[in-house]
């Protein structure tokens, strides 16, 4: 699909990510001198099972209807939507493409979490869901992956895509009431049912979840199947944050615990009160004090606020270029310079996009295959090992994948081993 054009103007680049009801695209925006964008596309019949209509036209008003709405909160933690369409059966929604590391990948990268960081992350993430719910709409799908840390430690919001509007003459909900939508671990307890619309409280029992899992490294509830998940939020207790992080401040562990009450009533009233919350325990803002220049750090727009940006890490590179170079070498058969080329490129594009970014995870599927082609087994073997372990936990040992993977791992070993 690279290279396509979509509203004859935004040039498909590389995936970015892939969800129930659609995929995200890097892209350029060809009419304004090439500027990078994110296309997000929508999987026209997914939405139509989740929205009640079979009706193309009447689905694609209610998308862009939706679109307007969500486009017009103007808040600097939330990505900025450029623009909106149909092409063929897809419908399509122009992003912002904001650049930093996602917050699970944060997370991953930093435990123990600095508590002050998940202070700041909380009140920025705040912030936006006041201005959000102000506006009517609720989120219905905060989660890790739905936020990024930019490299001067803003927070950004990235998603809207399951978004329900309320109130005002816009009214519109692009899914059906009853269609259960959300991810399951950061769901508030009412919000799982799914027979009733949910509230504003929805998302901040969804931020209470983001707090803990910042704070401990575990999720307040977990669960092998989504009933016993439910059953869990709705009559248990999480273990209390202090009791896994005793360093974490009290106000701190109590904001969370509150976040996640199970009647939606003992939440905070407000998003806003989370702010005025964590407003204690923020730092305060001291620009003579020496920049750090940490990356990714959250507490930054706090202590050095309209400071400028601290010097940026090297960019990765155009993987849409690096995937056309990759195929013209493969078929000349120059083995070697693939191999070179993908181990320069794989660990920029990682620090970009992420691990679990299907291409990134595709270009080190390439990369370990051209190392066992080459016969560069010793090479090949802890590549190949790690895919194993991936592809095992997201599709199951008896995948396809998995065992053309096994396969490769013991001929990795058999040629290693001494004659």
């Amino acid at each position: 699909m690279t290279g396509r054009r979509l509203g004859g103007r935004y040039e498909l680049a590389e995936p970015l990510g892939k969800g129930g009801m659609g995929e995200v695209w890097a892209a350029r925006d060809t009419a304004l001198g090439d500027r990078r964008v994110a296309v997000k596309l929508l999987h026209a019949g997914r939405l139509a099972s989740l929205s009640g209509t079979s009706d193309p036209e009447e689905l694609r008003r209610r998308f862009l209807r939706e679109c307007r709405v969500t486009a017009r909160v103007d808040h600097p933690g939330l990505v900025t939507v450029h623009d909106a369409g149909r092409e063929g059966e897809e419908l399509y929604l122009v992003m912002q493409l904001v650049e930093g590391s996602g917050l699970a990948d944060h997370l991953a990268e930093h435990e123990p979490y600095p508590w002050p960081w998940a202070a700041a992350v909380l009140a920025q993430i705040g912030s936006v869901l006041t201005a959000v719910h102000d506006a009517g709409i609720i989120h219905r799908d905060l989660k890790p992956g739905n936020i990024m840390v930019r490299p001067d430690g803003r927070v950004t919001v990235l998603d809207l895509g399951i978004a329900a509007v309320r109130g005002g003459g816009e009214e519109t909900r692009l899914t059906r009431t009853g269609a259960l939508l959300g991810t399951p671990l950061y769901m508030a307890p009412e919000q799982s049912l799914g027979d009733s619309p949910v509230g504003t409280a929805a998302d901040l029992y969804a931020l209470g979840a983001i707090g803990y899992e910042l704070l401990t490294g575990e999720l307040p509830f977990s669960a092998s199947d989504p009933a016993g998940l439910l059953y869990r939020k709705r009559y248990e207790e999480p273990v209390p944050v202090r009791s896994l992080r005793p360093e974490v401040p009290e106000p701190l562990a109590a904001l969370v615990h509150g976040l996640l009450a199970r009647e939606a009533a003992d939440r905070p009233a407000d998003a806003s009160r989370i702010c005025s919350a964590l407003a204690p325990l923020l730092p305060r803002p001291d620009l003579t004090e020496p920049d750090d220049a940490r990356p990714l750090d959250p507490t930054r727009p706090y202590r050095r606020p309209m400071a400028p940006w601290p010097a940026r890490r090297a960019t990765a590179p155009d993987l849409g270029a690096v995937l056309e170079e990759v195929r013209g070498l493969l078929a000349e058969r120059r083995y070697p310079e693939v191999a070179d080329l993908l181990s320069r490129a794989l660990p920029a594009a990682a620090a970009r996009y992420g691990d679990a970014s299907p291409v990134v995870r595709s270009l080190r599927k390439q990369y370990a295959a051209t190392l066992l082609d080459t016969g560069q087994y010793a090479r090949a073997l802890p590549e190949i090992q790690r895919l194993i372990q991936e592809f095992s936990a997201e599709r199951g040992l008896y995948d396809p994948v998995v065992h053309q993977l096994r396969a490769d791992e013991q001929l990795c070993l058999s040629s290693l081993r001494p004659a």
